[in-house]
């Protein structure tokens, strides 16, 4: 779903000369759709990569990081490669690997780039997904792809890659979650920090009507009170960040429209809930709108 955005005249512009006329990974040009809840979310982060500097989207699961960033690749036109941080990255999911291959008859070895190498070579956007899952070790590796210098020398093939225009870094991350981090803060200070918090009130009934199936306003009205008492009860630490995900919400929309609301929040929101004082609550306040 594409989103016409109420963009200030100097920000349109601004994306009109840094928008790609053509690129061999055309294909990875998100489709955004992601509704910021203020406008300036959206104008500081292109402010901000129209600048050549990173950004870094900090906020609760399930309140549209991702989804932001896929909406920036879509009004940049620019390509974006995807780094899924976990425990288990290392240099080769980073920067590619070796591998044997055949010229003619010939054996060689040859280089497969990844997602840091072609985003630089290309000049496209690198999206780095819950960047503090990452091992504290790894990261530092494409510390100078972060900074102004751009460059990173491939270990792999003792190459310096520079960046190209149009090379961009857009990182997300959740904080507090069971095999997180904290960011050092040589790695935090190369990111400009932009705070996502959860979509409510009208411009989540209007992601709900855009991004899902259902279409009955006074149901569409009790998700979006259902998602505003979670997302307090969040804030007074009665429930954890995962229990007013909004994917979850426009999942439990979704089954709905097939089954009934009640077995619809169950399974999409109520189930994924580690403890049995969570899972209660949750019906309970189900129970009182549907």
């Amino acid at each position: 779903m594409n989103t016409d955005y109420q963009l200030p005249e100097s920000i349109s512009n601004i994306l009109d000369l840094n928008k790609k006329s053509e690129s061999t990974f055309m294909e990875l040009i998100r489709d955004g759709g992601y509704m910021p809840p203020n406008m300036d979310l959206l104008v500081d982060a292109i402010s901000a990569l129209s600048m050549g500097k990173n950004v870094l989207l900090k906020g609760p699961t399930g309140a549209g990081k991702t989804k932001f960033a896929e909406t920036l690749s879509h009004l940049f036109r620019q390509p974006m490669f995807s780094v899924n941080c976990s425990v288990d990255l290392d240099a080769e999911s980073l920067l590619g690997f070796k591998t044997l291959a055949y010229e003619g008859e010939k054996q060689v070895i040859e280089f497969i780039p990844g997602p840091v190498i072609n985003s630089m070579t290309h000049g496209t956007f690198l999206y780095i997904d819950e960047i503090n899952m990452a091992k504290p070790e790894t990261l530092p590796l494409i510390n100078g792809v972060l900074d102004y210098r751009r460059t990173i020398t491939n270990p792999f093939t003792n190459e310096i890659v520079s960046a190209k225009q149009g090379f961009g870094v857009i990182a997300a991350i959740n904080e507090g979650y069971i095999g997180t981090v904290p960011l050092n803060e040589a790695l935090k200070n190369r990111f400009v920090v932009i705070e996502v918090p959860y979509i409510e009130g009208e411009q989540l009934k209007n992601l709900i009507n855009t991004n899902t199936q259902l279409e009955d306003e006074t149901t569409i009205d009790l998700f979006v009170k259902l998602s505003a008492d979670l997302i307090q009860a969040v804030y007074q630490g009665k429930l954890s960040e995962d229990a007013a995900s909004i994917r979850a919400l426009l999942d439990a929309c979704d089954l709905s429209v097939l089954i009934p609301p009640k077995r619809a929040i169950q399974r999409s929101i109520v189930d994924k809930l580690d403890e049995d004082r969570e899972r209660e609550f949750v019906m309970n306040l189900t129970e009182t709108l549907f």
